[in-house]
């Protein structure tokens, strides 16, 4: 810690109450996804180093009212003040001054809550503080940030998502598309996924909207397709990963497949700490959580995947188990970093 941090650190500690209002865990194994697809990327946002244990943000106001953020390496005190609050107890979370690694101004997450008896949320003067606050990052436009919200609600949400796609949702299998296809663009048959398709008329409103929240974005499941005659959509195999329904045009086709194609690389080259992400999941499956450039994957070991895509506003992609995937996905929890 620098002597400016020491500094900073200080003044919040000792000369000025921090109201908390919230707090959030960065971990290896948990951290805030707007802020980056993997761990270090998530630090870095802060101007942190990825340290391996981790830290604890807690996110408040002082007496004046400015946006503060008190990173801790008190990891433990973090997990359970958040845990306590999920459940409904009151938890007083205040850091010890020994374990605060970093005062910094500004919040990196949306709050939609302030302390009472305060003025409103500001930042402080950053000619003041020798720093630009931290602010969160712009989730106005569908992008990186937009994309990992969206399957974080996925995730939050899965069962909705998956109660609207029956087991016919997927289309037909890729044997039954060659069969069902003239031409060349039909399925292989062999794993591959079906690349004949009707032409792609963007996402279907869901038949009862209630059930499954749209994510950020207003994303909303692919509309299905049965395979016909058009190859306009064509595309070579996908590399080794079956996935027997995927979205119709060129650029979302190439999407899903590039992110499946990236995630079995992940097997081969360890990618950066946090990009694959395993949490509970009812039974004995596991939620995984997979991030990549210009791509997220939501997928439970026991059933289906969801792939996000940059290129895609407000899609959300479903790919069928068929063949492949159920390996990928054990071999994913298998290298995947979990909670503590």
């Amino acid at each position: 810690m620098t002597g400016t941090d020491e500094a900073e650190a200080a003044a919040i500690a000792a000369d000025e109450a921090l109201y908390v209002l919230t707090a959030a865990l960065l971990t290896p194994a948990q951290f805030p996804s707007v802020l980056g697809d993997d761990y270090p990327e998530a630090c870095t946002a802060l101007g942190l180093g990825p340290y391996a244990q981790g830290y604890g943000l807690v996110l408040g106001q002082d007496g004046a009212g400015a946006r503060w953020t008190v990173v801790i390496d008190d990891v433990s005190l973090v997990a359970v003040a958040i845990a306590s609050w999920d459940c409904g107890m009151e938890y007083e979370l205040s850091p010890d001054e020994r374990t605060i690694v970093a005062a910094l101004p500004g919040w990196p997450l949306e709050l939609a809550v302030q302390a009472p008896n305060l003025p409103d949320p500001h930042d402080p003067d950053p000619e003041t503080e020798g720093r630009a606050p931290l602010a969160p990052p712009d989730t106005t436009e569908w992008g990186p940030a937009q994309r990992r919200l969206g399957a974080d609600m996925v995730a939050l949400q899965w069962a909705a998502w998956r109660e609207q796609l029956g087991d016919d949702a997927f289309g037909p299998a890729p044997q039954d598309a060659t069969a069902s296809a003239s031409g060349e663009g039909g399925g292989s048959g062999d794993g591959s996924p079906a690349a004949s398709r009707a032409p792609h008329e963007g996402p279907a409103t869901p038949a009862a909207p209630d059930e499954a929240p749209p994510v950020p974005g207003n994303a909303e499941v692919t509309e299905t397709h049965e395979a016909t005659g058009d190859t306009a959509g064509a595309a070579s195999p996908a590399p080794d990963t079956d996935a027997a329904e995927l979205p119709g045009t060129r650029a979302e086709l190439s999407g899903v497949r590039r992110a499946l194609a990236e995630l079995r690389g992940y097997l081969e080259s360890a990618p950066p700490v946090g990009r694959v992400r395993s949490a509970f999941a009812p039974g004995d499956a596991r939620t995984l959580r997979a991030d990549g450039p210009g791509w997220s994957l939501v997928a439970r070991t026991d059933d289906v995947a969801f792939v996000l895509l940059d290129e895609c506003p407000g899609d959300v992609h479903p790919v069928s188990r068929g063949t492949e995937l159920p390996a990928l996905l054990e071999a994913l929890e298998a290298m995947a970093v979990r909670p503590s």
